[in-house]
């Protein structure tokens, strides 16, 4: 094999090594703002509340990123000419979907914040949400009080005044109150798409700079291969 196609194999294993090290990172990342979040109990259930979507995301991105290189390194090593275009069609689909992600969250920010204040509105207005635990639950990650701020238990429906979960310490001091739900979500998740958007244009870049690369060695693997067996 020439000297051209020796150096395209090492660097691409190089090169997914470091993207391994990259989506682990994200993963860690994504589990630490998991733990930060923290899991709510409904009617004696754990689960996660809305605001951990980007995190859960985040891990699962990760985690597809890291499989993927594995296959790259793989078939960078071995010199396998399947391996190395499996990666390279995975690594371009992969891509792909991030692009889009990425561009919708770009051109639709409004959108966005709008869906996730619904999010909000809907568990405030649900009757279900409010008395099985739901919306005390998300009170309690998001430290806030309900839909646009404490005012909003005085109304006649509410007959046992602030839940614990709208102040920090005593209701009895208007001071320990909390904001609104609807603000702090949609501030949270805009923050959270924010950080995925520019996480994401530079994992592309670097997806791109692989697909390339993976190409490159895939066709130059063929083409010794062809000449051999002359």
């Amino acid at each position: 094999m020439d000297c051209g196609t020796s150096m395209v194999k090492y660097i691409l294993f190089v090169f997914n090594t470091i993207v391994s090290i990259i989506g682990i990172l994200g993963i860690v990342y994504g589990v630490l703002i998991l733990q930060s979040i923290g899991t709510i109990e409904v009617n004696g259930q754990v689960g996660f509340p809305p605001q951990a979507a980007l995190p859960i995301i985040m891990i699962t991105l990760g985690s597809v990123v890291v499989f993927i290189s594995f296959l790259g390194c793989c078939g960078a090593i071995r010199e396998s000419v399947c391996m190395t275009m499996s990666y390279a069609v995975c690594l371009l689909i992969l891509l792909i979907l991030q692009l889009t992600i990425v561009v919708l969250l770009f051109t639709n920010k409004e959108k966005f914040d709008t869906a996730m204040g619904d999010v909000i509105d809907k568990a405030w207005e649900s009757r279900e949400a409010r008395e099985g635990g739901v919306f005390d639950a998300i009170q309690k990650s998001l430290h806030c009080c309900g839909r646009n701020g404490p005012q909003d238990y005085t109304v006649s429906v509410f007959t046992q005044g602030l839940p614990a979960s709208c102040c920090e310490g005593t209701c009895l001091n208007p001071l320990n109150y909390y904001g609104g739900c609807h603000a702090k979500f949609v501030d949270f998740m805009s923050g959270s798409s924010e950080k995925a958007k520019f996480f994401g244009l530079g994992l592309i870049g670097v997806e791109l700079i692989g697909f390339i690369f993976a190409c490159c060695l895939a066709n130059n693997v063929r083409n010794h291969k062809r000449r051999n067996g002359y």
